[in-house]
């Protein structure tokens, strides 16, 4: 990651310590040795600066979703959520998933295509953004089983800004037959 990254997206070193704020990171994966690539991916979010308290729920398999909906003949997911306490910025946060990403060998060629990593920053705290390089709440995550189950099994009293809690979103999806 480069230094100005580091700091903040070219913030000056000097800058005033940033509040903790709890950030909630989606983890898939349906291609190579998936259980092995979110442990590592794990592994590097507990490795991130000014980041501590790293909880990841114990990983689930669903169907790979695409742009057409489910599809049963993609190689399957295996998914995880992790909530992190974290003194970085969102934008610089999500450099960082990127990164990690990125070694991992995930390509960005076709959109909701298969993937050997993909990090998504579900939540920061209680922003709300609705600038295109980074929507916070995630735009989908209230709408998908395999985010909101991991995630309540981590935190029994999650909310999504703006949406809800993670129980009743989750009771929702599964009633409605959604992701």
């Amino acid at each position: 990651m480069s230094r100005g990254l580091a700091q903040g997206l070219g913030d000056p070193p000097h800058r005033e310590a940033r509040a903790s704020v709890t950030a909630v990171v989606a983890l898939g994966a349906n291609l190579g040795d998936r259980r092995r690539t979110l442990d590592e991916a794990v592994d590097a979010l507990g490795r991130l600066p000014l980041t501590e308290q790293v909880v990841a729920a114990a990983p689930v398999e669903s169907i790979a979703v695409t742009l057409d909906g489910p599809d049963e003949t993609a190689p399957a997911y295996l998914n995880s959520v992790v909530r992190m306490t974290t003194r970085l910025a969102p934008s610089v946060l999500l450099g960082y998933l990127h990164d990690i990403e990125s070694r991992h060998g995930r390509e960005r060629r076709v959109r909701w295509g298969d993937r050997t990593l993909d990090l998504d920053l579900i939540a920061y705290g209680d922003v709300v953004s609705d600038d295109p390089r980074l929507l916070l709440p995630h735009p989908r995550a209230a709408e998908r089983d395999f985010v909101l189950a991991p995630w309540l099994s981590i935190d029994p009293d999650a909310e999504i800004p703006g949406r809800g809690r993670v129980d009743a979103l989750l009771a929702a999806v599964r009633a409605g037959g959604s992701a």
